[in-house]
Formats: C-alpha cells, structure tokens, sequence
C-alpha cells in the first residue's frame, strides 16, 4: 500500500478528486493549506518586504493498492497540471498497514 499526498492550485481539485473517482477509488482526504515550495510566488503589491507568502493550496491524500499508484498519479498530472510555476508537488509514502476499526480487516481490504 502507499499513501499518495499532492499540493495542488485550489481551482484544479474538483477535476483532480473527480479523475480519482473515476478510478474506483472512493477514500481519500482534502484540507486547504498555506505553503510554498521550490519557486515561492512573487510578493502580491502591498505585501511586506521580506516576508514570504504563502499561498492557499488544496492538500489531496489517498491510500490505495500498490497497483493504484500510477493510475493515480496520472490522473492527477492529467488534471493538476497547468504548466506554470507552482502548480504543485506529489509524495508517495510506503504504508505499512492499514486496519479497519468497525470489521478489523487488515492490510488492502482495510483500504
């Protein structure tokens, strides 16, 4: 299993979470977030000098099947990418197990 985590531009995420659904893939969580990566956005006029802004991004996580991972992240290249700077980053993460509180399944059938 792994856990895919992407920061993505807020006004590409219904394209990205709907590319997801499609691949019958149904759990996953979203949380809007302020960070900046690699190449920080210019300094909107008015704000402070010296002071990094921190744009508004939507954080994407999704656990699934070893053999999800790059359906995944294709759908969300396919759908997050603009092509400009910052248009986000993809982390993939190994998990180690997953356990299902109601049934007490394990492993893929918890997820």
């Amino acid at each position: 299993m792994k856990r895919i985590i992407c920061f993505v531009r807020p006004h590409r995420l219904e394209l990205i979470k709907t590319a997801i659904a499609s691949l019958d893939i149904t759990g996953l969580s979203v949380a809007e977030v302020r960070g900046t990566g690699n190449s920080p956005e210019s300094a909107p006029w008015g704000a402070v000098a010296g002071v990094a802004p921190l744009p508004i991004r939507s954080r994407l996580e999704v656990v699934v099947r070893d053999e999800q991972v790059e359906p995944v992240i294709e759908a969300i290249l396919a759908n997050g990418r603009t092509g400009e700077t910052n248009d986000g980053k993809i982390f993939v993460e190994e998990i180690v197990d997953a356990i299902r509180i109601r049934t007490q399944e394990r492993g893929d059938s918890a997820v």
